[in-house]
């Protein structure tokens, strides 16, 4: 881990080596799976587009997360010298993704949902049927979480190791 400290004066640790990068991803994997079946326990309440909110909110808070345990968040960026800031950004632009060292909004999480449309409506609909679409619902949601949440812990993962190659 790399140490540096932040605005606040406080160590902020960074991954740096292949194992740092590795137990940051595991760990934020573990948060995904956490998200993914509170997600899914929203999914059960028998109310159509409780559970999209709530996701929405969820996700854009664990994307923030898991920025800044890989050191990616946009203050996190912000504070490296400017050849590690220059090779980060190139990093991101690189891999293409829309929430590697952004600030994330309910509108951002939005679009990136709207891009999965068919399991969401699928997820909707499938409240109409009681019980077993619920159940349908719950499963769906968590699917589609986890599998969000593991995207992005690969793009971070991916940036990371960019960045810890990087000459200093």
């Amino acid at each position: 881990m790399f140490k540096r400290k932040n605005k606040d004066g406080e160590l902020a640790l960074l991954p740096v080596s292949s194992e740092d990068i590795e137990r940051v991803r595991e760990r934020c994997r573990g948060l995904v799976r956490k998200r993914a079946a509170i997600s899914a326990g929203v999914s059960v309440i028998p109310v159509p587009g409780v559970d999209i909110v709530a996701d929405l909110s969820s996700f854009a808070v664990m994307v923030e997360e898991i920025n800044r345990a890989f050191g990616l968040s946009p203050e996190q960026i912000d504070q490296l010298q400017p050849r590690m800031r220059i090779a980060t950004y190139q990093a991101v632009a690189a891999i293409g993704s829309t929430l590697v060292g952004k600030i994330v909004t309910k509108e951002l999480v939005l679009k990136l949902l709207q891009k999965s449309g068919a399991k969401l409506a699928a997820k909707s609909a499938a409240k109409i049927v009681p019980l077993a679409g619920q159940v349908a619902s719950a499963a769906i949601g968590f699917a589609l979480f986890r599998q969000m949440g593991y995207q992005h812990i690969d793009a971070c993962t991916r940036v990371a190791r960019e960045v810890a190659a990087a000459p200093a």
